[in-house]
């Protein structure tokens, strides 16, 4: 196995897995403004705005990371419109 391979496999792994924690960290952030929202004024509605920010943002990197892999398999279609196999099932 190749150098490049190796980084390449890395590289493509740590994208998968940054979606999960950027999911994770957005809650905990929101969680954590919430918090210090409610300490700040002493209303509890505070803390529950922070956590429905950081679900926002949760959805939006959701949101985000399916935006960027549907470009990318849109791209894969544009790149095989014109493909015909060298056999096809249906003549046999």
């Amino acid at each position: 196995m190749s150098e490049k391979s190796k980084v390449t496999r890395v590289i493509e792994g740590a994208e998968q897995l940054s979606l999960g924690i950027s999911i994770v960290v957005a809650i905990l952030l929101g969680v954590g403004i919430g918090l210090l929202l409610k300490n700040a004024t002493g209303y509890t509605w505070t803390l529950w705005l922070g956590v429905f920010w950081g679900v926002a943002g949760a959805v939006l990197n959701v949101y985000k990371a399916y935006k960027k892999q549907k470009a990318s398999l849109d791209e894969l279609k544009d790149r095989y419109k014109g493909y015909k196999p060298k056999y096809d099932e249906d003549e046999d």
